[in-house]
């Protein structure tokens, strides 16, 4: 059935697992906590298959970057998912936190495409980078 396979390739995703991730659609974001347990937010989330990326721009003062900093080498294993109705999608991978100007600009721009609007201006806009692995859903 067109549509209904779960695993996908991270750098090679098919036509309709790829234009689900273009549509505007709010995510989750799920980082370990320093005890071990899963926090949970939403976010907006954009996928770059040609880098195996994707990125999640954000204060650096917020807990789901501090959750990634407070790990003993300063990555986490972090999964970011959308659904909509019957489909879904997630990716997952180890996740680094960017601070310097062209890694943030560049979260910037691809989110600014993918969401229809550009942040505002924020000096503390840090980009949380997840090298991918693993992706998965129904398109």
């Amino acid at each position: 059935m067109p549509g209904s396979k779960t695993a996908h390739d991270v750098l090679n995703p098919t036509p309709e697992y790829l234009a689900f991730w273009r549509e505007r659609h709010v995510c989750t974001l799920t980082t370990p906590r320093p005890d071990g347990s899963p926090h949970v937010v939403p976010v907006g989330v954009t996928y770059d298959p040609e880098a195996g990326l994707a990125r999640v721009i954000s204060n650096r003062h917020s807990k789901k970057i501090r959750n990634v900093l407070a790990t003993p080498d300063a990555t986490a294993r972090v999964a970011v998912c959308q659904m909509e109705g019957r489909r879904w999608a997630t990716l997952e991978g180890r996740a680094v936190i960017r601070t310097d100007e062209a890694s943030v600009a560049e979260a910037v721009a691809r989110y600014a495409e993918r969401y229809g609007r550009t942040p505002s201006p924020n000096p503390d806009r840090v980009v949380m980078e997840i090298t991918l692995d693993r992706a998965m859903g129904r398109g």
